[in-house]
């Protein structure tokens, strides 16, 4: 399964901080769908991440009855993305 969607950054200051990029709805229920066969526990599901010219593999978090995209601090300094910014992610999920 391939998705393609543009979203906001933004930061959560948990006691992990990180920043994040929101599923869109549409999206989020498509992977609904699929999450109970690639799921590994916790509603985690694993992914391939394309932003700018970085691709990186990681997981979509479950949050709000949706999915949340982590980014990584050294891809979001290598594609210069910055807290507000809007940003295309493609993401692949091997189902």
């Amino acid at each position: 399964m391939d998705l393609e969607f543009s979203g906001d950054v933004w930061f959560w200051r948990g006691p992990a901080p990180h920043h994040f990029v929101w599923v869109p709805e549409d999206d989020a229920a498509q992977l609904d769908d699929v999450a109970a066969a690639v799921t590994y526990g916790w509603g985690m599901i694993p992914v391939t991440v394309r932003l700018g010219g970085s691709t990186w593999t990681t997981s979509l978090w479950p949050k709000d009855g949706g999915y949340i995209v982590p980014l990584k601090a050294a891809v979001r300094r290598k594609e210069n993305v910055g807290i507000g910014d809007r940003v295309a992610i493609g993401l692949v999920i091997d189902v």
